[in-house]
């Protein structure tokens, strides 16, 4: 059986890889039963990092979205060129809930 593909970031995520589920609309902005993602963990917590849950429910909604964010273009960029199962501690502030 085949990994299944990152959509953020393109790359296979091995079972052995630190994984996250990420609901494109957040729960707290009526995601709740909306359609979830399965990333990179590091993917996941770089979206969390750039955007808002209000900025992520209003206009990041989709991952065609997310990848046109200039910083998650960045991002996605450099981590393509990582390994599938590469984690490290997410670089830069946190931002405003």
């Amino acid at each position: 059986m085949d990994a299944p593909t990152c959509p953020l970031c393109g790359r296979p995520i091995p079972a052995e890889a630190k994984q996250s589920l990420h609901h494109l609309v957040p729960r707290l902005k009526g995601g709740k039963g909306g359609p979830v993602v399965l990333l990179h963990h590091i993917c996941h917590l770089e979206i969390h990092a750039t955007l808002t849950e209000a900025e992520l429910a209003a206009r990041y909604h989709t991952i065609e979205a997310l990848q046109a964010h200039p910083r998650l273009a960045r991002f996605i960029d450099w981590v393509r060129k990582r390994p599938p199962g590469f984690h490290s501690r997410v670089p830069g502030r946190r931002r405003k809930r």
